[in-house]
């Protein structure tokens, strides 16, 4: 770890303690600095705020004390990532000029390995984690080790004081990450794809979000690459405008790009040829793209095909991201948790060839789901639906043409999981590619996904 000089001596205040300002605060005491942590939780029986007491951090929790900003000047706000800027303790601090900024601007500066970024609406943390086996593949013939870090659930801050130059950081960022960063340089940035309507409830317009997005490119230089979705027009072109950096594209069908999926390989220019489509574990043409933008970076960093196929012919899915569950009485279950929204089911349901028993449902954010129906229409041939918006994807369903005794309404994921399988028959795929959040009746899609795993276990037990 660099011993940088940048926070030593400061006075800082961390916003949010979670898992990310727990590592935050712990690494930023051993750069010199004074730290306030701050929580409108109540943290009094929190054993991370209480190590973070005895190692001498002031901690506040229960309420946001604005008017500390009159009794204390700070030199930095650290903030949760999901902590919207309305929050009166952000809004103080920026009337004050006080930075504020996230766990990676404080993490990546201290690094000694160097790190790659990847950001995106849906594939990136599937991209990170390919990302990251292939190249640990490729290290570790030199001793070195490739770690997934940032918004995929380990702390950047928890890995830098570990990893070395010989090491590699495939960093996943979000676009709450990229709002609080102003100076991290990833040799490699990748962009996967940028859909409207996702986290518009926090960046409140699309081109806040597409803004936020690309602040991961916005410190790169002409000695950098920025990877970028060719076949997204509207959004390369202003990436080509916010980067300095050589773009390197990927497409889903389109030669004209850098890298490519062809007819039965995923390809390169000059007819270069990865490894056969069939040949990837994981099912679905979003993660063949996915693929090609681990392909992508692995390659820039020296990774060879054997790498490559050594990976992606063996790697089964990042958790709750259209992950194989298992096997049982010949239907294959999926568990697509991760797909809070419409975006995200719509690549996961064309990613089989056999009939799927559909399971959907959670959080109304408001929105139809018209944009499913042709691919309903193509692949499914019942839905099982649950939760605040079962009505309004019935609706969907219906408008698909799928007749009403293969429209099964249940009021929750407990109930959807054994009338999916009673409705299915051997050699069927059961998806749960919910495209809701998971708000109405679990805390996050993780725990959605867990639920749902279980649920399966407890067909066996019936």
């Amino acid at each position: 770890m660099k011993q940088v000089k940048t926070y030593d001596g400061k006075n800082i205040l961390i916003l949010g303690l979670g898992k990310s300002g727990f590592a935050v605060a712990k690494l930023l005491l051993k750069l010199g600095a004074k730290l306030t942590l701050n929580d409108q939780q109540d943290l009094s029986d929190n054993s991370n705020a209480l190590e973070l007491e005895k190692m001498g951090v002031q901690v506040i929790s229960g309420y946001h004390p604005v008017d500390i900003f009159e009794k204390e000047a700070f030199d930095y706000l650290v903030k949760n990532p999901g902590i919207p800027y309305e929050n009166p303790m952000v809004e103080k601090a920026q009337a004050l000029d006080i930075p504020v900024i996230t766990e990676p601007e404080v993490a990546l500066s201290v690094s000694e390995a160097p790190y790659v970024c990847v950001t995106g609406s849906n594939g990136k943390t599937t991209t990170v984690m390919l990302t990251q086996k292939i190249m640990d593949h490729h290290l570790s013939k030199q001793g070195g080790l490739a770690y997934a870090v940032g918004n995929i659930g380990v702390p950047i801050s928890e890995v830098v004081e570990k990893a070395t130059a010989k090491d590699l950081l495939v960093v996943e960022m979000s676009s709450f990450q990229l709002l609080g960063v102003t100076d991290i340089k990833p040799k490699i940035a990748a962009v996967v794809d940028i859909y409207n309507n996702v986290h518009l409830d926090y960046h409140k317009t699309f081109e806040n979000y597409v803004d936020a997005k690309l602040r991961i490119t916005q410190a790169q230089d002409e000695s950098d690459y920025f990877i970028a979705n060719w076949d997204q027009k509207d959004i390369l072109e202003k990436e080509k405008q916010a980067t300095k950096a050589k773009i390197i594209t990927f497409s889903e069908n389109d030669s004209h790009a850098d890298y490519y999926i062809g007819d039965e390989y995923l390809e390169g220019k000059n007819d270069h040829q990865f490894m056969k489509k069939d040949d990837i574990k994981i099912p679905g043409i979003h993660n063949q793209q996915n693929s090609l933008v681990a392909i992508a970076i692995s390659k820039l960093l020296g990774a060879t095909n054997d790498d490559i196929q050594t990976v992606l012919s063996t790697f089964s899915g990042a958790k709750h991201r259209l992950q194989y569950v298992t096997t049982y009485n010949q239907r294959r279950f999926y568990n697509d948790s991760k797909s809070t929204n419409i975006e995200a089911a719509s690549v996961a349901i064309p990613s089989f060839n056999v009939p799927e028993v559909w399971i959907a449902g959670g959080l109304d954010r408001g929105f139809t789901f018209d944009d499913l129906v042709p691919l309903i229409k193509e692949h499914v041939k019942t839905a099982v639906l649950y939760g605040e918006t079962k009505y309004l994807l019935a609706d969907a369903a219906r408008k698909a043409g799928i007749k009403d005794s293969n429209i099964i309404i249940v009021n929750t994921l407990q109930e959807a999981v054994p009338r999916a399988y009673e409705a299915s028959n051997e050699g069927d795929v059961i998806l749960f590619s919910p495209a809701c959040a998971s708000w109405d009746q679990f805390n996050t899609f993780e725990e959605r996904g867990d639920y749902f795993v279980k649920f399966i276990e407890d067909l066996n037990t019936k």
